[in-house]
């Protein structure tokens, strides 16, 4: 038997449970958990949750799950990632390896091609030959112009000499794919600082944006990420990757909570249109299986 979603768990507590129920709270926070919600969100959801009801006799179980939806939607909040055109803008692509990156970047890179943007591709990942060559790979097929130096040059002088090629073509889209090996923490951290540098000097203002994908498999592993990155560099948004029916995806809640963080995609397969832009309301509702 395969693994069951999320929220099919949350269904089950409460379609067999009632509020009433001695054990139906303590369930709910089992499951939360489990649903990389985290111990400390998840206590503060469950206790406004369990006054609610007691203040509310009337409460059913789907209203105590619709009430459990108001609760969490604060947190997950819509990135407003606009094109600015005849600009230059630059978005620097953030994660550790693993976590789809590079696909993400190919995928947000067609998804504005499509709308007729000008897109670049930056291969600034340099210490990193398979990375290169996957960006490399995803721009061919997709017909979108790949900036890339020699393995082991400059990561940042990638990115300038991309900045420099959207500017002479009248603006666009330069998307920055990065290292991600946060096994050397310190040595990452200096080369994005300085990537940051140049690719915020080489976009327009207003323009420059940093976006870290997370891999929903990861738990609360991605909170932990997003803490390292946006002290490292400051982010402006987070795409969720490899989410599907089996994924939890709940860490989002406290990587909003916590570090009011906005969220601009989510990715559910390999193929190139397999990514949407992230909605609230929609993402909970497949979530809590409302």
């Amino acid at each position: 038997m395969g693994k069951i979603s999320f929220a099919e768990k949350v269904k089950s507590i409460f379609s067999r449970s009632k509020i009433q129920d001695e054990n139906f709270f303590e369930d709910l926070e089992d499951a939360l958990i489990e649903g990389d919600i985290g111990a400390k969100t998840t206590v503060e959801i469950i206790d406004s949750l369990e006054e609610k009801c007691r203040e509310n006799k009337s409460l059913d179980e789907h209203s105590a799950l619709e009430e459990l939806k108001k609760m969490l939607l604060p947190h997950l909040r819509r990135a407003n990632l606009e094109i600015q055109d005849g600009k230059v803008n630059v978005w620097m692509i953030l994660g550790v390896n693993g976590v789809g990156k590079t696909t993400s970047a190919a995928k947000i890179a067609k998804l504005y091609a499509d709308k007729g943007t000008n897109v670049i591709l930056s291969a600034s990942d340099t210490f990193r030959a398979a990375a290169v060559d996957q960006i490399s790979m995803h721009g061919e097929r997709l017909g979108i112009r790949v900036v890339r130096h020699q393995m082991g040059s400059d990561p940042s002088s990638v990115v300038f000499d991309a900045g420099e090629a959207c500017r002479a073509a009248g603006g666009g889209l330069v998307i920055a794919d990065t290292a991600g090996r946060l096994h050397n923490k310190e040595n990452l951290v200096n080369e994005l600082k300085k990537i940051d540098r140049v690719a915020s000097s080489k976009a327009d203002s207003g323009c420059y944006k940093k976006i870290l994908v997370v891999d929903a498999t990861t738990g609360q592993n991605a909170l932990r990420q997003a803490e390292v990155f946006n002290e490292a560099v400051g982010l402006d948004a987070v795409v969720l990757t490899k989410y599907d029916s089996t994924a939890k995806g709940g860490a989002l809640v406290p990587i909003g909570k916590e570090l009011g963080l906005p969220f601009a995609f989510v990715c559910t397969g390999e193929k190139y249109g397999d990514i949407s832009f992230f909605d609230p309301d929609s993402y909970l509702d497949e979530f809590l299986g409302l």
